[in-house]
């Protein structure tokens, strides 16, 4: 058990370096270069992923709650709905960016094509509605949440170390059930077809350009690399919130949350993050050549010393 403890610290402090890192790197790129229109976008997102390892992985709240000497039954409320907001932050942005991705790479005959300009006159308008609904979406499951007190109830079940979550009547639960479910599948939905899209677009474009170059020597141009990133990005998301789905739909329908089921949800819930920086990183040369210029001028530095 506490084995399986460390390795969630491990994945919470490896995504955090790697996400504030990622996060650096874009605000460099937004106020110092010309951006490319998805990066505001990955900006957000990298952001996101670090408030949930902070709060999730109870870094930053706890410490705060406790040398605050602030109440638990607040600090479960607290942690619980900045948790929720941050994880529908990180589905709708995910969304926004493969929809983005999609619309940026569309022939200029398509109809799409239309919308480019558009998006990012309001992409600001965009960002607010997601975090405006995200907000709002998220605050009546505070409700059913309080800390954990050692007197045994039944309508009361065991999340976290310090808190529960109280048992709902059948037709309240299958509300709060059918929303989000309806929410998420519909942005899980969006994100399917504009991949399906990409890749159709990408497979038209290597076709095109077959007769004029051997594919072996082709090289990837950077709305391609991005289109595959993101693409990537998408299918491991979706997976990953699947698997948590399937964890907290069971849960609930059982009335049982085991800790090393918790735990196990944990690291499913937070692998995303913790790998998404990563690709990014790996598949964009902007951050692979501005470290290949810090390591030569360290190095003349270096020598010149």
């Amino acid at each position: 058990m506490s084995s399986f403890k460390n390795i969630l610290y491990f994945q919470a402090g490896l995504g955090i370096l790697a996400n504030m890192s990622l996060l650096c790197f874009y605000i460099f790129i937004i106020l110092g270069y010309r951006p490319r229109p998805t990066d505001l976008i990955s900006c957000q997102l990298t952001f996101i992923h670090i408030m949930m390892f902070l709060i999730g992985g109870d870094l930053l709240l706890t410490n705060i709650f406790e040398s605050l000497n602030i109440d638990n039954d607040f600090k479960c409320k607290a942690t619980f709905y900045i948790s929720r907001v941050m994880r529908g932050l990180s589905i709708c942005t995910t969304c926004l960016l493969s929809v983005f991705q999609a619309v940026t790479i569309s022939p200029s005959t398509s109809s799409l094509a239309k919308f480019k300009q558009k998006l990012k006159k309001y992409m600001i308008h965009v960002f607010l509605c997601i975090w405006s609904f995200s907000l709002s979406y998220s605050s009546s499951r505070i409700f059913y949440v309080r800390g954990f007190t050692n007197v045994s109830e039944t309508n009361q079940m065991q999340v976290t170390k310090s808190c529960t979550l109280l048992r709902m009547s059948s037709i309240i639960r299958v509300f709060i059930f059918t929303v989000t479910t309806s929410r998420d599948v519909f942005l899980v939905g969006v994100m399917l077809s504009t991949s399906a899209y990409m890749v159709i677009i990408l497979c038209r474009h290597q076709r095109q350009y077959k007769h004029l170059h051997s594919i072996r020597h082709l090289r990837a141009s950077p709305e391609k690399r991005a289109t595959q990133t993101i693409l990537l990005l998408v299918v491991f998301f979706v997976v990953m919130y699947w698997v948590d789905f399937i964890i907290s739909f069971t849960s609930v329908l059982l009335w049982i949350y085991d800790p090393v089921v918790l735990r196990v949800q944990k690291f499913v819930v937070y692998a995303y993050p913790t790998i998404s920086p990563f690709v990014q990183i790996s598949s964009d040369n902007r951050i692979t050549n501005m470290l290949k210029l810090m390591h030569s001028k360290h190095h003349q530095n270096f020598v010149k010393k």
